[in-house]
């Protein structure tokens, strides 16, 4: 699976990825979840444009997922992460996330971060076994800008479900236990998950 910038042409197909994505949350009984828009096409446009929108591409060149990253307090915080069903249980999204990670190293940036739902077991137990870490309250690494990432997620309803900030070193390249059996299809950055919970620059407007 090829990793490379995401291009004009393809943003609504991203769309469709993200569409399908969110239909095991109606499983788990998170219809408000399956249910949410994807994000607008200016929005990933503005991703694009500014360098932060990546795709994992098929053999045909044709994206099956993709990658949006803000800067938060020093790290490269995972606002989206999409992987189709279809291409699911491939090791792609863990290869969009070490994609991630090594920009993030090139810039000089300290960590990855992300928001998610603690208990949906493609959320944090599967970032878990990629070498990410929940963060407690009282943790000096839950910084100010994820504790404002995490206010404005609750206020939009998400905190309906438990919610945990995670993070992972740039340099922690510990080896992922047969990722294949962690089913890797779903969003990251929930907060757009709900309708009209997100407007465009909302978590780019943290810190």
């Amino acid at each position: 699976m090829r990793i490379r910038a995401a291009a004009p042409a393809e943003l609504p197909l991203l769309q469709d990825i993200e569409r399908a994505a969110g239909e095991p949350f109606r499983s788990l009984g998170m219809a408000a979840i399956a249910d949410d828009d994807p994000l607008p096409l200016d929005v990933l446009e503005a991703y694009r444009c500014e360098g932060r929108a990546w795709v994992a591409v098929d053999a045909a060149d044709r994206p099956v997922a993709y990658l949006l990253a803000d800067t938060v307090d020093g790290s490269a915080h995972i606002e989206q992460v999409s992987v189709h069903p279809d291409a699911a249980r491939r090791g792609v999204g863990r290869q969009l996330i070490e994609h991630l990670a090594a920009a993030a190293r090139e810039q000089g940036l300290t960590a990855l971060t992300l928001t998610t739902f603690a208990e949906v077991p493609w959320n944090a137990p599967y970032y878990t076994r990629l070498g990410f870490r929940p963060l407690a309250d009282s943790d000096p690494a839950l910084t100010a800008g994820l504790r404002a990432i995490s206010l404005a997620e609750a206020a939009h309803g998400l905190s309906v479900w438990p919610r945990v900030c995670m993070r992972r070193e740039v340099e922690d390249f510990r080896e992922v236990e047969d990722f294949r059996e962690v089913e890797e299809f779903q969003e990251v950055g929930e907060v757009q998950n709900l309708p009209k919970v997100r407007k465009a620059g909302e978590v780019q407007a943290a810190p």
